[in-house]
């Protein structure tokens, strides 16, 4: 039962990992920038059902701090990224998914950020699913408020997200040592059962042996 028990494990822990290699998660954007630096905007949507295939195109726009209107910015396709607006001429990449139309990660990059940058960005999927007979058109956005600061400064989310992800990783290997553990004293603890039963089995054939001989004995006198 044991063996059984460690491969059930094994196959649990490798199911798990291809799971989480294969799905999608939607993790929110950081907001603070380092000017002179460079700054990811991150932007994920993901398909509530990954079976279906789908293409879709992506825009961002830009607000300034003290405008009351978003600027397109940025565009991109199957036929490559355009970028639309002039202030961001040579400083932005695209970030996001790469060879494929199934766009779930939309995030593009800023080379050499400036405190002009600052402000509140917007990125839109227009995604286009594909079912057996017929297709569909979905709009999704999400928005991003960035700060430009002269340092980094490090918040608390960040110092809580550091101290989890640790605290995480040592429980999970706390639980395969325990693991281990448990599955090694059980073997052993078979091994030494397999021993002893082998052992009274090997003596009752010897006193069984014995008791044969002494019978015979008795007969020929």
């Amino acid at each position: 039962m044991s063996a059984v028990r460690l491969l059930l494990l094994s196959l649990l822990c490798a199911l798990f990992v291809s799971l989480c290699h294969g799905a999608c998660s939607e993790v929110d954007s950081d907001t603070e920038a380092v000017a002179g630096k460079g700054f990811k905007l991150g932007c994920i949507s993901c398909k509530m059902r990954p079976e279906v295939e789908a293409s879709a195109t992506v825009d961002w726009y830009f607000k300034a701090k003290g405008e009351a209107d978003y600027a397109h910015i940025y565009n991109y396709d199957e036929e490559g990224q355009h970028v639309v607006d002039e202030r961001f001429e040579d400083r932005v990449d695209w970030n996001g998914s790469k060879r494929s139309q199934d766009i779930q990660d939309a995030s593009i990059y800023l080379f050499n950020v400036t405190f002009n940058d600052s402000g509140t960005y917007r990125c839109f999927f227009h995604r286009l699913l594909t079912y057996e007979f017929y297709e569909y058109q979905t709009d999704v956005s999400k928005v991003v408020h960035l700060t430009v600061v002269a340092k980094a400064t490090r918040g608390t989310a960040s110092i809580v997200s550091e101290v989890m992800m640790y605290v995480s990783i040592i429980g999970l290997q706390a639980w395969l040592y325990i693991e281990m553990v448990y599955c090694f004293r059980k073997i052993s603890a078979a091994g030494e059962e397999a021993l002893r039963e082998s052992a009274n089995a090997e003596y009752l054939a010897i006193a069984s042996e014995s008791k044969d001989n002494c019978a015979g004995v008795q007969v020929a006198e």
